[in-house]
């Protein structure tokens, strides 16, 4: 069984789409084991996209990441990641298809209302750096 970690960015949390968010993402099949809302501190943000720091957008994602509340929540399933990806669309909702959770909220390709776990491996790191694991319920 596959988990991925899905972050429900700012823009999305101050525009109220964290229900309808999540609503699609369990529409998948995924199943919704974990959620909780916080405001990630900068050193957390900096963790979570390490893998970025070198390139020249990494403070400007580190200052929209830390700028308001998110919704982090850990789902599960086969496959979780790449439906989760999938029903997410494109980065840049400008290239997301119909439907998709970006096409119909994100208003940029910075201010794309969901994060989710590229792949198993970085879902595993990722999820571990928001969940403990007595924090994720089974059932």
């Amino acid at each position: 069984m596959e988990r991925t970690l899905v972050l429900v960015k700012p823009d999305a949390v101050e525009k109220g789409y964290t229900g309808a968010i999540l609503a699609r993402l369990e529409a998948t099949g995924a199943k919704l084991v974990a959620a909780k809302m916080l405001q990630i501190p900068k050193a957390l943000a900096e963790k979570h996209y390490e893998a970025h720091k070198a390139k020249p957008f990494f403070p400007s994602v580190v200052g929209f990441i830390t700028s308001g509340p998110v919704v982090a929540a850990v789902f599960e399933g086969q496959d979780v990641v790449a439906k989760v990806r999938k029903a997410m669309g494109a980065t840049n909702p400008a290239n997301a298809e119909p439907g998709t959770i970006r096409k119909d909220f994100a208003e940029s390709i910075e201010r794309n209302a969901v994060h989710g776990s590229d792949s198993p491996d970085s879902a595993m790191v990722e999820v571990a750096l928001y969940f403990k694991p007595e924090e994720i319920v089974s059932y």
